[in-house]
């Protein structure tokens, strides 16, 4: 596996990766140790290794498009170099997945926040783990220095607002909201005037989780945008899906949906270590062409981490790295 191994010979490289190992258990050892079980078995290489190894990605909830150009790429590299060992399947697998996120391209999992006041918007529906996930980036935040407040967008819910104030507490940042029932466009536009009274850095704004009527979704995160955009050029900064990684497919559907909706500039996984199915974050990008920005890989506050896709698939591989 000269591929990673090149990449973690580094000390400090291969303990920050631990966490993706430790977080990424249940992917791993559900699914990837059978794929190393599968190429390490002496098994020849033909169609019946390819269907056990399609197979196995799609457990995985890689995505079937995903898995079928991946698949399809093992098939003629193998036929092109004329491979016969299913071992040496293992670093063109790695290599492969790495290529198919970066697509030659530099991803970028910092969030924008380098404005005079940086807005940044999330969306997805409820019970991702929205509010708990926007506490989470709040306390990244202020650890990085800067002056946090949390806005209340999802004014339908009273629960979601106290949620958000709670968090706030928590963490020990700002917090704006208006009476229950508030049209989201108003709390934002009044936040944002507190915001410039009070030199705050970033926002976080939360917005409501309905999905059962697209064209309402759109026109309430339309309007969001446009007020937004017009108290403050070029915002909001960053738009970011929450999703649960627990979910699966469902998971997909619901980027396909956001994605469509509105210009997201990344997503945030949460619980991805909660899950055997951790190759969602693969399918996502290869779904929606958005990045992963943070995966969440446990309960703790700290436990939000900036994505890091060769962290990533070292903790579906460390154990064959």
């Amino acid at each position: 596996m000269a591929f990673f191994k090149n990449l973690f010979q580094s000390k400090n490289r291969k303990a920050k990766a631990q966490k993706y190992k430790i977080g990424m258990a249940k992917t791993r050892e559900s699914t990837f140790n059978q794929l190393n079980e599968l190429l390490a078995s002496g098994k020849k290489i033909d169609e019946g290794l390819f269907d056990d190894i399609e197979e196995l990605f799609i457990m995985a909830d890689m995505g079937v498009d995903t898995v079928i150009k991946l698949v399809e790429h093992l098939r003629n590299t193998v036929e092109l170099k004329g491979i016969e060992n299913a071992e040496d399947l293992k670093e063109i697998i790695v290599e492969e997945m790495f290529k198919r996120y970066v697509q030659e391209e530099i991803v970028d999992t910092n969030l924008d926040t380098d404005h005079e006041i940086s807005v940044l918007l999330f969306v997805g529906v409820n019970g991702v783990g929205k509010t708990t996930t926007i506490g989470k980036v709040a306390y990244q935040l202020k650890n990085e220095g800067k002056n946090v407040m949390m806005v209340a967008g999802d004014t339908f819910r009273a629960g979601a607002i106290n949620q958000l104030k709670i968090w706030s507490e928590r963490v020990g940042c700002a917090f704006f909201s208006k009476p229950e029932g508030s049209d989201p466009s108003s709390v934002m536009f009044d936040a944002i005037n507190e915001a410039k009274k009070n030199e705050i850095d970033v926002l976080l704004c939360d917005t409501a989780g309905r999905l059962q009527n697209k064209k309402n979704l759109m026109n309430e995160l339309q309007k969001i945008h446009h007020v937004i955009g017009r108290e403050i050029s070029h915002a909001p900064h960053e738009t970011l899906l929450i999703l649960d990684a627990t979910t699966g497919q469902n998971g997909l559907s619901q980027a396909k949906i956001f994605n469509e909706v509105t210009h997201l500039s990344g997503v945030i996984l949460t619980k991805l270590d909660g899950t055997a199915k951790g190759g969602i974050a693969l399918a996502i990008k290869e779904a929606i062409g958005v990045p992963i920005k943070m995966i969440g890989l446990g309960e703790k506050l700290e436990d939000l981490e900036y994505f890091d896709i060769e962290e990533y698939i070292y903790g579906l591989f460390s154990e064959v790295i």
